[in-house]
């Protein structure tokens, strides 16, 4: 007569199989508590936000990232690069868990992933060569040619509402439109104040280049997450908040941002999270 495998065996395959099951099914990460390692798009490029120095990674977005994973229960956390053209496919697609990469909240991106936060308010704003006198808004860019980056917003708001005449250039990164920018083939860059005085400061262009200084526009920093998953929503927006008030939000601004020359709106910043 033959005897099944005892029970305990038979328990031991099921949760083992339920757990590969888990992480197939979502391989960015599991839900808040349930530890292990999470994966989080930032990105590489943008000086006391998301910057790639060697193995590490340092900035704004990477601080609050790393509290927020934290306070959420995972207990590693990898890093994943996000250029803005590729974050709603990389949520879409569990290849994060999470996107903390200057992510404008807008009513187009909701169409395709949800939003916890916001963390932080911006404003678009323009660089430009230091020794520049004809750009002083985006009203004045007609006939110049301005760069962004692909699957940003900024370029094309420009275009559409203030200056119809101005000639588009779009990198996949912005530190390449600041090469451009420094090399003389285009007239300005545009995105958020903070991450254009983040470039304006650092030692390459120190003294080349600056910031107009006239903000146009309210960019709300979200933490990008899969289309409608309040619970993640929810236990990030605590984690926020709680970010703020034991003081960390600002140590950790103060640490990355700070260094720019940068002040943000205090009449904005730190901002309350949206419900989810």
């Amino acid at each position: 007569m033959k005897f099944g495998k005892p029970l305990g065996a038979i328990g031991a395959v099921a949760a083992l199989a339920m757990s590969l099951s888990a992480c197939a099914g979502n391989p960015a990460g599991g839900d808040p508590g349930t530890g292990g390692k999470v994966i989080i798009g930032i990105k590489f490029d943008q000086p006391g936000l998301g910057l790639k120095v060697g193995d590490n990674y340092e900035g704004f977005d990477v601080e609050v990232a790393r509290y927020v994973a934290k306070d959420l229960g995972y207990t590693e956390v990898e890093f994943k690069e996000s250029p803005s053209a590729q974050r709603e496919t990389l949520l879409q697609s569990d290849q994060v868990k999470m996107i903390f990469a200057t992510y404008s909240i807008t009513d187009d991106r909701k169409k395709k992933v949800s939003f916890a936060g916001p963390y932080f308010i911006a404003g678009q704003d323009l660089l430009v060569s230091a020794s520049n006198t004809d750009i002083t808004g985006p009203e004045t860019l007609n006939g110049k040619k301005l760069c962004s980056v692909v699957g940003s917003t900024s370029a094309k708001k420009i275009k559409d509402t203030i200056a119809n005449q101005v000639q588009l250039q779009e990198y996949d990164t912005y530190s390449k439109c600041v090469e451009a920018l420094a090399s003389g083939s285009i007239d300005a860059v545009t995105t958020d104040n903070v991450i254009l005085a983040g470039f304006a400061a650092q030692s390459q262009y120190s003294g080349k280049l600056k910031v107009v200084g006239k903000p146009f526009s309210t960019e709300r920093y979200g933490v990008g997450i899969k289309q409608g998953d309040t619970k993640l929503c929810t236990a990030i927006n605590a984690a926020l908040e709680k970010m703020v008030a034991d003081g960390s939000w600002k140590k950790a601004l103060d640490a990355t941002v700070g260094p720019s020359g940068f002040t943000p709106d205090a009449a904005t910043n730190p901002p309350k999270a949206d419900a989810c």
